[in-house]
């Protein structure tokens, strides 16, 4: 007679997904990657001790390549308080933080930004600026145009921000052209109303992107790889979606400056939860924030964060879209990843990459654990009360005692100044 296991059949990973993989110059341990999360360990815009103890969690823990996020290209291009700037003064600790995470057998990438129209006078002291004049509605603050002759400063200054990347160690860099950050917003034909060679027709709405791509490729040559994080489609009626970015994908392939594209969804302006989706914690930014705007947020919160359910692998069905086009560059799958079954689902659609975020933040040696039991799957519930967290120390709210929880009551979201909480900027 023979006997029959009821243990439920471990799945096996897709033979590449643990292998050692190329990502442009660098050769990385794994095909998986910690996708940039606000983090809020710089309150002097340089690294500390807790900002390279996060970092080490999750190569600890088991991803081949973490995202530091988010590095300034300049002082006005920050989209919160406290957030590094790439500059001389800061590399003395990004090296520190390069080299920790070399150490325990993992690579790093500097996530390179400018908010743009994102940006609050409360925090840079100047006023945000985009492709067009705009009123931002979350912050409610006013937006001027660019001049034409500021657009070759923007460009230079991704370009100097990625050259401290090289310098500081760094393995890649990613270029933030999502969210509706600068170069995302001209990529808007809703935001970008523009008449000169920037504004128009996809093809001159995706010049910057593509000036930007070209510019970082220039200066870093094949010393790191270059990663571009591009919104499919922003969640705003009349502004970006597939038709347009699948256009601008197919440009920046043709060009050959990318190693890789992550895709991604949603703005950081308005209806917010197009990227997250699941539940919608009003009731927690309304704590952090003092009257008027407390009660504002408890009866609009949730309709200017906008409502949108979860459902694992949300951005498979608009990212699958991009397979065919890209011929020079890797892609990478981001969006309700939990377990091997997603991560096989993403390698078997043809995606060379894997990015996880919220189900780090709640467990970040999930990828080891995974490794080793296939039937392993993230214990996030979508809650979405990270969100709010972005405010002191990004952390998961059900892990108390964990690395991600406040060092004491000194670092709650409660102290935070009021100039400081504005709308949720995700990265």
């Amino acid at each position: 007679m023979s006997l029959t296991s009821t243990q439920p059949q471990a799945l096996q990973p897709h033979p590449d997904l643990f292998a050692p993989i190329a990502l442009g110059p660098v050769q990385l341990r794994n095909r998986i990657i910690k996708a940039a999360t606000s983090e809020g360990r710089s309150p002097e815009g340089l690294v500390t001790d807790d900002l390279i103890d996060f970092h080490l969690d999750f190569v600890r823990g088991g991803a081949g390549l973490t995202t530091v996020a988010y590095c300034c290209v300049s002082p006005e291009g920050a989209s919160a308080p406290g957030q590094i700037l790439m500059s001389e003064k800061a590399l003395p600790g990004l090296r520190r933080l390069t080299d920790a995470v070399h150490s325990e057998g993992g690579a790093i990438s500097a996530q390179l930004g400018h908010a743009g129209m994102v940006a609050s006078k409360k925090i840079t002291g100047v006023t945000s600026m985009g492709p067009s004049r705009f009123v931002n509605p979350s912050s409610m603050e006013y937006c001027r145009a660019m001049r034409r002759e500021e657009i070759p400063m923007v460009i230079d200054q991704f370009g100097e921000a990625a050259k401290i990347a090289v310098e500081a160690g760094f393995d890649a860099v990613e270029l933030h052209f999502g969210h509706n950050y600068l170069p995302s917003s001209f990529l808007s034909p809703l935001l970008n109303r523009r008449k000169d060679e920037y504004g128009g027709s996809i093809e001159n709405r995706s010049r910057l992107v593509r000036e930007i791509a070209q510019r970082v490729r220039e200066v870093v040559g094949n010393k790191v790889a270059v990663i571009a994080k591009i919104s499919m489609d922003d969640g705003l009626p009349g502004s970006i979606w597939l038709t347009e970015s699948i256009r601008t994908a197919q440009l920046l392939d043709q060009d050959r400056t990318l190693d890789a594209l992550e895709l991604t969804q949603g703005s950081s302006i308005i209806r917010q939860m197009y990227l997250f989706r699941g539940d919608v914690p009003v009731a927690d930014f309304a704590a952090v924030v003092k009257e008027p705007m407390k009660t504002g947020v408890r009866l609009f919160g949730k309709f200017a964060l906008g409502n949108f359910p979860y459902k694992d692998l949300y951005m498979l069905e608009a990212a699958r879209q991009f397979v065919p086009v890209m011929k020079n560059t890797k892609l990478i799958l981001l969006g309700g990843i939990n377990n091997l079954e997603h991560m096989n689902t993403g390698m078997q659609e043809g995606f060379d990459f894997i990015a996880m975020g919220r189900s780090l933040l709640r467990e970040p040696d999930l990828i080891n654990r995974i490794k080793e039991d296939g039937n392993v799957t993230s214990r996030c519930v979508h809650c979405n009360k990270c969100m709010y967290t972005v405010y002191a120390r990004t952390h998961c709210v059900l892990e108390p005692d964990s690395h991600f929880s406040p060092l004491d009551d000194s670092v709650s979201a409660y102290s935070v100044p009021e100039e400081y909480r504005l709308s949720v900027t995700p990265v």
